[in-house]
Order: structure tokens, then sequence, then C-alpha cells
């Protein structure tokens, strides 16, 4: 199987599962990332509290950076686990794990 393939996230039901965790992780980073962007933007109404808020900024940044990098995780480990048998296509050998 190759990267990006729709068909991985329902092979089995750990493949699913393995789906539901990444999600939840991204969903986190994304909620966590956007409630730092509006905190800083608040602080910029504060001459005092700028410095704050682009720290926040900065922060949340980064954090909207880690979103790709968790489904390019998901995708990387969606294609070392092993397809079942009935996934396969006819005449396919199983897949050895190295």
């Amino acid at each position: 199987m190759k990267l990006f393939d729709a068909r991985l996230r329902n092979m089995s039901e750990k493949h699913a599962d393995l789906v539901r965790r990444y999600e939840l992780w991204r969903t986190v980073i994304e909620f966590l990332a956007a409630l730092l962007f509006v905190i800083g933007s608040v602080l910029f109404f504060f001459d005092s509290l700028v410095f704050a808020g682009t720290w926040l900024f900065l922060l949340g940044s980064l954090l909207f950076g880690v979103r790709p990098t968790i489904r390019l995780l998901l995708e990387l480990h969606l294609t070392r686990l092993p397809v079942p048998q009935e996934f396969r296509p006819y005449g396919a050998e199983p897949e050895t794990q190295s």
C-alpha cells in the first residue's frame, strides 16, 4: 500500500483504531493552537502584553506546523500495519516485515 491511500484507514479494526487515536491528537493540537492565537490576539489590545501575545502567536504557529507532521506519521504508521488477507489483491502474497 502507498502513502495517503484512503483504503488503509478501514482495512481492519486496528487500522481504524489507529486513525481514531491520531485524529484525537491532531484535534487536541488544533484546539490548543487556535486557543493560543485567540489569547494572543486579546493580548495585543494591551501595549504591556504585546510581547506575551507575540510568544503565544509563535507557539500557536508551531502547533499548526505539528498538524501535518501528525498526518504524515499516521500515514507512515498505517503503511506498516499488516493488511488482512481479505483486502489483498487476488494472488498477492502477505507482506513480510523487515
